[in-house]
C-alpha cells in the first residue's frame, strides 16, 4: 500500500473568503466564525474526530494593508498554533479577496501577488517550514466565471471571464515561481470545481454547447500546467496536487437558471466516481475532493453519498487522496448573515468550545472505519448507492433555491 499523502484521508476546511459584497462590505469568514482566535483549539477539536489535515488561509488584505508593507500578526498565529496541535495545514494564499488598492486586472496584480507569495514563502522557512503546502488561488475557474463573467461576485465584471482566468493564471505563475525560488520544497494544490452540464431533453440542439461549458472546467488547469495558452508560463510542475470540489448544485442543465439542477436520482446525473475518474486520466495527479458538504439534516446523507463514490473511485483505479467537509464550521451566510448549519461543529462559545453535530459525526465516525478497512484491504467494495431512494433530492431543490438567491448580480 503507497504511503498516503495526508496524514488522515477525511479532511476538515475552514472557510476563508474575503471578497467584497455588493453594499461594499467586505467578509472575513475566519473572524466571523472565531476560527483565527480559537485555531489551536479547532485543530485540537478536529484531531478528536479523525481529522489530521485541514485547508485554511491567509487573508492577503490583511498581511498587506498597505502597499509593500507585511504585516504577518493575522497569519503566524494560525500557524503556529497549527504546528503545536500537530496538524498538517494546505494554505489558500488567495481565497477571493486582495487589498483595496489593487485593480483585479491590471499588470500591477500580478507582480504584487508574486511579491506577497514570494514574502510568504520566506517566512515560512524562517518558521522552519522547508515543504509548505499552498493553492496559491483558489478555484480560478469558478471566480473567473463569478466576479467577471457573471457578475454575481466582487468586482462584478460581466463578459470578461477569459480575461480574468488568464490574469490568474499569469499570478499564480507568477506567484509559484517566487514560492519555488525561496523554498524549493514546496507543494503546489491546484482546487477548482468539477461539473456536468448537459442538454434539456427538449433542446437537443444545446449539446454542443452543454458539452463545451462543461469541457471550459479543464481550463484553468490545462493553462497552468502548459497545455494550451504556453505563454502564460504554466508548467506540469505547477500542479502538484490536484484538489476538485464538488457540491450538490455542480451538475445541471444548460443554459442554467432556476429548475435546471439535476438531482442525485436523475437518470442523467453523472456519478462522481466518473468524473473522479475522467479528472484523474487527464491529469495523473494526487487527486482529493478538496471541498464538500450541504446543509441542515441532510449532512450526514450527504458524506454518505460522496464516501461511496469515492470508494467506487478507488475500484476504478483512482488513487483519491482524502476528501474534506467544507465547511468544517457553521457559519454566517455570506449576503444574508443567516446561521448557516452546514458544519461539523457549531460557532463557538466565550471559551472557543464547539457543539458538535451529533449525526455528522456519528456518520464520520463510521465512514472512516468503512474508508480504513477498504484501503488496507480488509474489506472489498460493496456499492450502497441506490438512486431510486435518494434522500438527496429534497436537499437538491432546497440548495437550488438558496443558490438562486444567494447569486445574485450587482
Amino acid at each position: 500500500m503507497k504511503h498516503p499523502l495526508f496524514r488522515s484521508f477525511f479532511l476538515g476546511g475552514f472557510e476563508c473568503s474575503t471578497h467584497r459584497l455588493a453594499n461594499g462590505q467586505r467578509l472575513d469568514m475566519l473572524a466571523a466564525t472565531q476560527h483565527d482566535r480559537f485555531a489551536e483549539s479547532d485543530y485540537r477539536l478536529l484531531k478528536r474526530y479523525g481529522m489530521e489535515t485541514v485547508r485554511d488561509g491567509v487573508r492577503w488584505h490583511r498581511v498587506e494593508e498597505k502597499p509593500g508593507v507585511y504585516n504577518w500578526a493575522s497569519f503566524l498565529p494560525m500557524m503556529r498554533a497549527a504546528r503545536e496541535a500537530g496538524t498538517q495545514v494546505i494554505w489558500d494564499l488567495f481565497h477571493y479577496g486582495w487589498p483595496d488598492d489593487l485593480d483585479l486586472f491590471s499588470p500591477q496584480f500580478v507582480n504584487r501577488f508574486a511579491n506577497y507569495a514570494r514574502h510568504w514563502a520566506w517566512l515560512m522557512k524562517d518558521e522552519g517550514e522547508a515543504a509548505p503546502w499552498v493553492a496559491p488561488i483558489n478555484e480560478i475557474s469558478f471566480f473567473s466565471w463569478a466576479a467577471a463573467q457573471e457578475g454575481i461576485m466582487y468586482p462584478f465584471a460581466k463578459g470578461r471571464g477569459q480575461e480574468l482566468k488568464r490574469q490568474l493564471v499569469r499570478a499564480s505563475v507568477a506567484a509559484m515561481t517566487e514560492m519555488r525560488d525561496v523554498n524549493p520544497g514546496t507543494v503546489f494544490f491546484q482546487v477548482d470545481p468539477m461539473i456536468n452540464v448537459i442538454a434539456r431533453h427538449d433542446r437537443p440542439q444545446d449539446a454542443p454547447e452543454a458539452e463545451a461549458f462543461r469541457q471550459s472546467q479543464f481550463e484553468a488547469w490545462d493553462m497552468l500546467t502548459g497545455r494550451i495558452e504556453p505563454e502564460l508560463g504554466g508548467a506540469p510542475e505547477f500542479m502538484d496536487v490536484l484538489g476538485v470540489n464538488y457540491y450538490i448544485h455542480n451538475q445541471w442543465c444548460f443554459p442554467g437558471g432556476h429548475g435546471s439542477m439535476l438531482a442525485p436520482s436523475d437518470p442523467r446525473y453523472r456519478h462522481v466516481r466518473w468524473m473522479l475518474a475522467e479528472i484523474y486520466e487527464r491529469y495523473e495527479r494526487p487527486i482529493f475532493i478538496a471541498e464538500t458538504g450541504i446543509e441542515d439534516e441532510t449532512r450526514p446523507a450527504w458524506l454518505r453519498y460522496i464516501v461511496n463514490e469515492a470508494a467506487a473511485a478507488t475500484t476504478l483505479g483512482v488513487p483519491l487522496e482524502g476528501i474534506c467537509l467544507y465547511p468544517i464550521l457553521n457559519h454566517p451566510g455570506w449576503e444574508d448573515g443567516r446561521h448557516c448549519y452546514n458544519g461539523l461543529f457549531d460557532y463557538a462559545n466565550e471559551e472557543g468550545a464547539r457543539e458538535v453535530y451529533l449525526p455528522l459525526a456519528t456518520e464520520l465516525a463510521y465512514q472512516e472505519h468503512r474508508m480504513d478497512a477498504l484501503l488496507s484491504g480488509r474489506q472489498p467494495f460493496v456499492d450502497m448507492w441506490n438512486a431510486s431512494s435518494s434522500a438527496l433530492d429534497w436537499a437538491a431543490h432546497v440548495m437550488e433555491d438558496r443558490s438562486d438567491l444567494g447569486r445574485q448580480p450587482a
